[in-house]
């Protein structure tokens, strides 16, 4: 509770909200997840909460949850659009390119609708990778 509350005061209490980085390219094989770019992405509330949305994919954990962040880039197209689990471990992509994204990495694993034993690990495709991974990384 008490680093949750430190994280809160750090982000001055506002939501920080950060939309996925979309390559139009891409956009029919985003239809089946019901993605909108303006409506989806990741937020990071002043309450310290973390959550990323993916069309009718919810996603979410508090800050304390989070071990880290780092950027991460040129991935193949076929490993990156959509929503989908690693083949390699328990991680899961929230995808929108090819170029580049935050992986964001959990304390204790995160179930989800893809994972209902949980991630260790998120990778997000959003426009302002510095700002995202800057906020978690505090």
């Amino acid at each position: 509770m008490v680093c949750r509350d430190r994280m809160a005061r750090r982000l001055q209490l506002v939501d920080h909200r950060f939309k996925y980085a979309l390559d139009r390219r891409f956009a029919p094989l985003l239809i089946p997840f019901a993605l909108h770019p303006s409506r989806d992405g990741v937020t990071i509330t002043g309450g310290g909460h973390f959550h990323a949305t993916f069309g009718f994919l919810k996603f979410a954990t508090d800050l304390d949850n989070i071990d880290g962040a780092h950027i991460t880039r040129d991935y193949r197209w076929w490993t990156a659009i959509g929503a989908r689990r690693s083949f390699a471990d328990d991680g899961l992509t929230y995808g929108t390119n090819s170029e580049a994204g935050v992986c964001i990495h959990f304390r204790e694993r995160v179930p989800s609708l893809l994972g209902p034993k949980g991630h260790s690990a998120l990778t997000v495709t959003v426009e302002d990778l510095e700002g995202l991974t800057a906020i978690l990384t505090r």
